[in-house]
């Protein structure tokens, strides 16, 4: 029996339109799905992300298990984020709680020195506060690494004359040099007195004085220390010579990190704090640290800083 020709044409269309039909369907579901996931990865950045109800198909289970991943991000985050203002509450009350003991105790021995003691007494009354600046110090220094983590306190870079972060640096660091008889020279061109870097003023002046403190603080009577502005392409190089003990090579790596000393500098006086909060003082303002040291022979430390044009 033969088929009419035209059978078979609406045959073979059938097949072709069924098809299609299954093609378009599939691509359709298939377009719902991710519309669904893009969907659902928008809500996740915005933080109002939900579970739904899924059926049981293959790209649904794909759904649910995005959905199951993003609800367990969203409570991660939700859990970060309490913990992280646990700690800033927890950081204030520390810095509120121990301001006023500590300026009483340093009220007190000060007043104490100011009477006529017996020398048993007088080295107890110095002992003391000597002891209650190097906590003040150290709280101190522990509070401002502590903000700069968790962002209580953020640096806030913009526009500034190098040559006006140098000269606020040697002010705070000169009555220390000099106390002990330590040179300081800055060495510039007239040219690199009027570089323009990006950073914040009252933070990374903080960060060079913490790195001229070690240099005064380990070298020796009549020693020199060298500080300049180097002006590059893209940063701004402040560089830093001492001719202090120097930093044994395996150590270089290792002074950056928090509450970190070298066993050459135990005896001496610090807590490991001023390198970190220069790193990171550094760091959050795009810049870097770079450190040369040769033991017994200085250390050259320098700090690059986004350079600018721009004049304010």
């Amino acid at each position: 029996m033969n088929v009419p020709v035209w059978v078979c044409g609406v045959i073979a269309a059938a097949f072709v339109l069924s098809a299609v039909m299954i093609v378009w369907l599939y691509r359709r579901k298939t377009k719902k799905t991710l519309e669904r996931i893009v969907d659902m990865l928008d809500m996740a950045i915005d933080g109002s992300f939900t579970q739904e109800v899924f059926d049981e198909s293959l790209l649904s289970a794909v759904e649910a298990k995005l959905a199951r991943y993003l609800s367990i991000c969203a409570l991660s985050s939700k859990n970060l984020l309490e913990e992280e203002e646990k700690i800033k509450g927890l950081i204030s009350d520390i810095s509120h709680q121990t301001k006023t003991p500590l300026a009483n105790i340093l009220l007190y021995s000060q007043l104490l020195s100011e009477y006529e003691l017996s020398q048993d007494c007088a080295v107890c009354v110095k002992a003391l506060s000597a002891q209650a600046e190097k906590l003040n110090f150290l709280i101190s220094a522990l509070v401002k690494a502590s903000r700069l983590e968790t962002g209580i306190i953020t640096v806030l870079p913009k526009p500034e004359a190098v040559q006006k972060l140098l000269d606020e640096a040697l002010e705070q660091i000169l009555p220390q040099a000099e106390a002990k008889g330590i040179f300081i020279a800055k060495e510039n061109t007239e040219e690199d007195t009027d570089i323009y870097a990006c950073f914040d003023l009252k933070w990374t002046t903080e960060a060079i004085y913490n790195i001229l403190d070690n240099a005064v603080k380990y070298s020796e009577s009549g020693k020199k220390i060298t500080i300049r502005a180097i002006s590059y392409e893209l940063f701004c190089c402040i560089e830093i010579s001492d001719q202090g003990l120097g930093i044994a090579e395996e150590e270089l790596s290792k002074i950056f990190t928090r509450f970190y000393r070298s066993g050459a500098v135990s005896k001496q006086e610090g807590v490991g704090l001023g390198l970190f909060l220069a790193r990171e003082i550094v760091a959050a303002e795009g810049g870097y640290i770079k450190v040369s040291s040769t033991p017994g022979r200085g250390s050259v430390f320098a700090v690059f800083l986004p350079k600018t044009n721009k004049k304010e």
